[in-house]
């Protein structure tokens, strides 16, 4: 069967299917609907094949034991996989070709009580890369970060759980900076797109070759801007602050619950409040949630209460904010009521006063009302941008976001 043959298993039985024509069907079924990720889940009874769509997990069929099992060793034979071992875990790459594209396959697998599971991280490259103003940000915080990101050194961190769109963000940010005048190398695990212009490596533990060591010798080449794709322990965040005060500008991510968070997780891990006050630029930190669907949302009069925008009317565009929209369903959006992902962000910058408190260590939570003072737009009001804007819905913010961040008691 030629790859870029599209089987359409719902109306074909997986079960009358050779192991290499149904991999196949559900590959492309997963990336026409543009999930980010594919499972293949082991049970007592057979084998449930899923998908990560928008945030979720869908299930997309299920299969007998014997041909999940049959699955999952050619999957580990495109890969380069041992497919003798099933009792230890293994990783692997496939690059799947389809209508001419090259879908990059990034495959994990491990033992379970009933058999192996399969993880398959879909990087399809011709989905493209976001630019800074598609990602969502306000007018103001799209020019903040613009400005942030001219400075010619110092720390731009971008947190939130796994899943938020950080990686997305950074490759924004670096699509913005690369524009011929300056030397930029990026340490990524692994590299999820090619980037023309820039010198971008990829972390090998396995090998010995993990984000410090990579670091160290990255600094050795004179890059202008380094991006290093996650602060995972003391060396790596030394070594990032040392750079970024020695005249390199340093993008990286990690994981905090809000803004200020950063600033917390960063001390955690052994930062000098000294040298992390001296070089901190800002932190992005984001979530995302689902859009609605343009083509069928509810919406639904709210000018008898005018209030219910008022924090954030003047930051809305004018006409908005006397409706808010709810999700209905459609064969656009495979009557889901929503189609793609839009990001809800706060983007701390550091003034004078926000430095002194990093210097002092001062809580997290005095930091984040400081940083709200000073004009950063939090969660809650980002939240409410969105649902004045009629991109998502209540349910879905309410959904995505901690009821503390939002400023609800549960």
């Amino acid at each position: 069967m030629s790859t870029a043959e599209v089987i359409d298993f719902q109306a074909i039985p997986l079960a009358n299917l050779e192991p290499s024509q149904a991999v196949r069907a559900l590959i492309e079924q997963a990336v026409e609907l543009k999930a980010s990720d594919l499972f293949l889940l082991s049970d007592e009874t057979g084998l449930r094949v899923a998908i990560r769509h928008m945030g979720h997990l869908e299930t997309l069929a299920t299969v007998s034991r014997e041909q999940g099992r049959t699955m999952i060793t050619f999957l580990k034979a495109q890969a380069g996989m041992d497919i003798a071992d099933r009792r230890r875990p293994q990783e692997g790459r496939w690059i799947f070709e389809r209508e001419g594209d090259r879908i990059d396959l990034r495959l994990n697998i491990i033992p379970t009580l009933h058999g192996e599971d399969l993880a398959a991280r879909i990087l399809d490259r011709k989905l493209g890369l976001r630019t800074l103003d598609s990602l969502g940000l306000t007018r103001t915080d799209h020019q903040r970060l613009a400005s942030l990101l001219s400075s010619p050194s110092g720390l731009i961190l971008v947190t939130g759980p796994t899943g938020t769109g950080k990686t997305t963000t950074l490759y924004a940010c670096l699509q913005h900076l690369n524009n011929g005048s300056r030397k930029i190398n990026t340490l990524e695990d692994p590299v999820e797109y090619q980037l023309p212009g820039i010198r971008q490596s990829e972390v090998k533990p396995r090998l010995s070759v993990d984000f410090p060591e990579m670091l160290r010798n990255v600094l050795r080449q004179a890059p202008d801007v380094i991006m290093v794709g996650e602060i995972r322990d003391e060396e790596t965040a030394a070594t990032a602050v040392r750079a970024a005060n020695s005249g390199h500008l340093v993008l990286a991510t990690l994981h905090a619950p809000v803004a200020a968070g950063a600033v917390q997780s960063m001390r955690a891990l052994n930062s000098h409040p000294y040298f992390l006050a001296s070089c901190l630029l800002g932190v992005v930190a984001q979530r995302l949630v689902r859009k609605l669907c343009p083509n069928c949302r509810t919406a639904y009069d709210i000018s008898e209460s005018p209030d219910t925008f008022a924090e954030v009317q003047g930051l809305l565009e004018p006409g908005l904010g006397t409706f808010i929209y709810g999700p209905s369903g459609c064969d656009q959006c495979r009557n889901q009521g929503y189609k793609g992902q839009v990001g809800v962000f706060e983007l701390m910058t550091f003034n004078r006063e926000l430095r002194k408190m990093v210097l002092a260590s001062t809580p997290m939570e005095d930091l984040q009302k400081q940083a709200i003072a000073s004009g950063m737009v939090e969660f809650r009001r980002s939240a409410m941008l969105k649902i004045a804007q009629g991109l998502t819905s209540t349910e879905e913010v309410l959904r995505e976001l901690p009821a503390e961040y939002l400023g609800l008691e549960m």
